[in-house]
């Protein structure tokens, strides 16, 4: 069992987050583990670059309103329960 640096649920398997992407230059950049649905809820909401500029620490993630709202629901959620991610609006329109 894993847990989650950004929820700190208890879930069977996390995933390595490059805090700066990879695109980014953060190849050799601090990284955390992520839950499966943290990860991917983090790359739903946000852009590489804005990841890269002002979202590049779990405190700064958790502090961000976006994703603070979702981390209030998932973490009443049991790790081994599977969840849809959803693009936020703002997100979508940015393609």
């Amino acid at each position: 069992m894993d847990v989650c640096e950004l929820c700190g649920r208890t879930v069977t398997k996390c995933t390595l987050h490059h805090l700066t992407p990879k695109e980014e230059g953060g190849s050799f950049k601090p990284t955390a583990w992520l839950c499966v649905p943290c990860h991917k809820q983090i790359h739903a909401l946000y852009t590489n670059k804005e990841l890269a500029i002002r979202l590049n620490t779990i405190p700064q993630l958790k502090e961000d309103d976006r994703i603070r709202r979702y981390l209030k629901w998932i973490k009443k959620q049991p790790g081994t329960k599977s969840v849809k991610t959803k693009k936020a609006n703002s997100r979508k329109q940015k393609k």
